[in-house]
């Protein structure tokens, strides 16, 4: 019986020492180091992901629009900052160097030649504006190298504010050859700065992006991505022989967006010509459709959509993030 009582007297005073495991302080210990362990392997995952998460099978290609450029001297990005952004966590990603003004046609032909020159197996195309028919001319006569079209407040009907400006100058005038002989001289001013030499025609530019010049070239094109009705989404895939493209679009609705940039308040006065009509300023929600669209309520007008002027653009939508997503999107669908 003594030796009973002896026995779980020591054990009670050297219970901590037979069980040390139980202790308090080592609980705490393990548990967080299994918290950090846990953290910092969610950390490296996250890295990993955000590493690649633009990185797509196929190079992206950037094409302008009306009136623009790659870039300007080095410094200034018709995509402001969106090469960048899209690079930064894996994309390879290439500008389009085509004529500043000119048909879509035409500039179609040169951007067909520049994929050519690239070298890649297959590009995936994201285009602006009139950038938009000019990428769908040049997958029609290129198609076996451009793995996906995304139109971005592309002008893929034609725009109304084409119309107009287009309407107010009578053809086979001074008055027109003189805004012609303008054009072709800022856009050969651009091209020196910009280091090309590309051809220009103001005139041509300005009737592609016309209503009427849009349903011709979309007949020419057989409707592919596009649809005949009024504001309908086209197919997204879309064959072309034996090449199967994925056409995508998106545009902004919005055409002023901050009073601190004062292209809005020329997007503004532009937008009156559309009435009741969604509009980012320059073309028409429905006009910009391509595709799977994959939005046409953003609250950008159609500067906005390239992150200019200098990113003083929408306060509601950050435009960089539409391409990255857009880009993310393409990288799921193994392109």
């Amino acid at each position: 019986m003594n030796t009973l009582f002896t026995a779980n007297v020591f054990n009670k005073q050297h219970k901590k020492t037979l069980n040390p495991v139980r202790k308090p302080g080592f609980r705490r210990f393990a548990k967080k180091l299994l918290i950090v362990s846990a953290s910092c392997s969610l950390m490296m995952m996250g890295a990993a992901q955000a590493g690649s998460y633009t990185k797509t099978k196929y190079p992206i290609l950037l094409v302008h629009g009306f009136a623009g450029f790659d870039n300007l001297g080095g410094l200034i990005g018709y995509f402001h900052t969106i090469p960048y952004n899209l690079a930064r966590s894996g994309a390879t990603v290439e500008v389009a160097n085509v004529s500043f003004v000119h048909s879509s046609w035409d500039r179609g032909q040169q951007l067909e030649e520049y994929i050519d020159c690239l070298g890649y197996p297959k590009v995936n195309i994201m285009a602006h504006g009139q950038g938009a028919p000019t990428a769908r001319v040049a997958t029609h006569f290129n198609s076996c190298h451009v793995a996906s079209v995304t139109s971005i407040d592309g002008i893929n009907k034609g725009s109304k504010v084409a119309d107009i400006v287009r309407g107010v100058i009578p053809p086979d005038t001074p008055i027109e050859g003189g805004v012609d002989v303008i054009a072709r001289a800022a856009g050969s001013l651009v091209d020196v700065m910009a280091g090309n030499s590309n051809p220009q025609d103001g005139m041509q530019a300005l009737d592609a992006m016309t209503s009427p010049d849009m349903l011709e070239l979309n007949n020419d094109l057989e409707w592919r991505g596009v649809s005949p009705e009024n504001c309908d989404s086209g197919d997204e895939e879309v064959w072309y022989g034996d090449d199967l493209v994925k056409l995508y679009s998106w545009s902004g609705r919005s055409p002023v967006t901050n009073l601190l940039d004062p292209s809005d308040a020329f997007l503004g006065v532009t937008s009156l010509v559309f009435g009741h009509e969604r509009n980012d300023g320059f073309v028409s929600s429905c006009s910009s459709k391509l595709g799977k669209v994959i939005g046409t309520h953003y609250s950008m007008n159609h500067l906005d959509a390239i992150n200019h002027l200098f990113a003083v653009r929408s306060l509601w939508t950050n435009p960089v993030s539409l391409y990255r997503s857009q880009a993310n999107r393409l990288k799921k669908e193994g392109l």
